[in-house]
């Protein structure tokens, strides 16, 4: 619910809200003896129902608010990142061969000699986005020019350190099962044999 539509609920609400009560102190104060009840009982009447209508409105809207507040503070999970992803064996790219992308889960999985990788496609300096840059066979961040290699190598750039990783399991299918948990993420200073996870033949 966009805050228009919170607001213009509120409002309503405490429309409702006001003719109710008011509905409610009118009943109140009728009787047998209504026809002659004096012009003060009229008044306390009058100012009993604007007290009720104005308490009504002021706790529906601020009810209004504090669940918008909620959701609007909320966390929320896009996609499948923050969570362990599978991804099938079809899509785990030859040695040496492109990149696959898991917009999901905001990783690359790379295929070197050594292994298998998830590459978090974050790049180290600022937190921008990299692409794999097909025609020079390297990452390269759009925003300060970082430049990585396929194994997610710092070649060059405001980059102080390789790409970072996350924690990757093969399975026996062929397939391969990546924790997005940023806590889990592994960051290193380069890359080395030992952080590829071996992927059979």
């Amino acid at each position: 619910m966009n805050p228009l539509a919170r607001t213009l609920t509120g409002m309503a609400g405490g429309w409702a809200a006001s003719r109710v009560i008011g509905l409610a102190a009118h009943l109140q104060h009728s009787g047998p003896g209504a026809g002659s009840t004096s012009k003060a009982k009229k008044l306390q009447s009058r100012r009993s129902f604007t007290r009720n209508a104005a308490l009504g409105a002021s706790l529906i809207i601020t009810a209004e608010l504090a669940v918008g507040t909620v959701w609007l503070l909320w966390p929320n999970k896009t996609g499948a990142f923050g969570g362990e992803i599978t991804i099938g064996e079809t899509s785990v790219p030859e040695v040496q061969g492109t990149p696959f992308r898991y917009p999901e889960g905001q990783f690359y999985i790379v295929h070197t000699d050594d292994g298998v990788q998830a590459l978090w496609w974050k790049c180290v300096h600022l937190g921008c986005t990299v692409p794999w840059v097909a025609g020079q066979t390297q990452f390269i961040c759009p925003c300060h020019g970082s430049v990585y290699e396929y194994n997610g190598s710092r070649i060059s750039g405001p980059a102080s350190r390789a790409m970072d990783a996350m924690p990757v399991t093969v399975n026996d299918d062929g397939s391969l099962t990546v924790n997005t948990d940023p806590s889990a993420v592994i960051m290193r200073d380069e890359y080395t044999p030992a952080a590829a996870v071996p992927y059979p033949a």
